[in-house]
């Protein structure tokens, strides 16, 4: 993964530049988008597109498990697929610029948030606002392309989406929050596919809560000391020293329900099919093994490649269920 290169020295988050202190260097928005444009999409956390891809895939993970369950492939299963790429891309959005919102006040206090735009003074509240409607009705009406019972699975997780930037006032654990809010594609693709939501898509959506525990208590430990100071609660600072005992709980749950969540929903079907479709969570486990063992909660530089990293894992599963399903 591209590890970010630090502020040049003698340059602040504020400069003409705009550019966000934990963005990718060289990313698009820098480089190509209109100048107009750069800080909404960096709002939208266009500029780190790690994000998008935490919330795209456990909808592809329902998507293709669903397939399996049912051995079906069709048409709308293709729209399902870029459907939920472009709606992560715009919900992700959204709900970064909410989450800014919120913590505004916050974020011009931490070293590496101070730097993003509404803090910054690139965009205004009312300015963000607007956008986030924009973005929000926009993935609406995607949404509407989808079957009714999806189209209601997507109203109701605008809940953990418009609750999560609370969470780290009043618990200290908002990183479940995160997950139930991020993984909620499992839930929806899976009933895009079926028509209805069933016992694997439930079992997959929680291998992905514990997932998203493992992979933002990685990220959470950058933030730590200005979290500490400023009264912000977080698993990395629950945890602390213990950080790896529990991230190697998370893994083992996160591997153990998606493998669950494949077993029932190919229950019945061919066995060399259900063995391929289990290597996905064994490799997926083995990805988060190595970033555990690569783990220092004192170097910034690394949980934020670790974190990235995640991406990698999340992808795993795939080419095992597609190989599956295809059997």
């Amino acid at each position: 993964m591209t590890h970010p290169d630090p502020i040049p020295e003698g340059q602040s988050p504020e400069t003409p530049t705009g550019q966000v202190a934990d963005s990718v260097r060289g990313n698009w928005v820098d480089r190509l988008a209109p100048e107009r444009a750069r800080p909404y999409l960096r709002l939208s956390r266009a500029d780190r597109p790690i994000g998008t891809w935490l919330l795209l895939l456990p909808c592809w993970w329902g998507l293709l498990l669903a397939m399996l369950s049912d051995g079906q492939a069709r048409w709308l299963d293709l729209w399902v697929f870029v459907g939920c790429g472009i709606g992560a891309f715009l919900m992700r959005g959204a709900g970064c610029t909410w989450n800014d919102i919120t913590d505004r006040h916050i974020d011009g206090s931490v070293a590496r948030t101070a730097s993003r735009p509404i803090p910054s003074g690139q965009v205004s509240v009312k300015g963000a606002l607007a956008w986030l409607v924009v973005q929000a009705l926009i993935a609406f009406c995607i949404l509407l392309s989808f079957p009714p019972a999806a189209i209601v699975l997507g109203v109701v997780a605008l809940v953990p989406v418009a609750i999560y930037p609370f969470a780290k006032r009043f618990t200290w654990w908002p990183q479940v929050f995160l997950g139930i809010a991020f993984n909620w594609g499992a839930l929806l693709a899976w009933t895009a596919h079926t028509g209805r939501l069933e016992w694997p898509a439930v079992v997959l959506y929680l291998a992905g809560i514990c997932w998203t525990l493992f992979y933002d208590t990685i990220y959470a430990h950058q933030d730590a000391e200005d979290d500490a100071l400023i009264g912000v609660k977080s698993t990395a600072r629950l945890f602390g020293e213990r950080s790896p005992t529990w991230l190697r709980r998370f893994l083992v749950a996160s591997v153990v329900l998606m493998s669950l969540a494949v077993i029932l929903a190919l229950r019945g079907g061919d066995p060399i099919a259900v063995l391929i479709a289990l290597l996905g969570p064994w490799a997926f486990g083995l990805h988060m093994l190595r970033q555990l063992t690569r783990f220092d909660a004192e170097d910034t530089g690394r949980l934020l490649m670790l974190f990235r990293s995640n991406r990698d894992a999340g992808m795993l599963p795939l080419p095992f269920f597609a190989v599956a399903l295809f059997l």
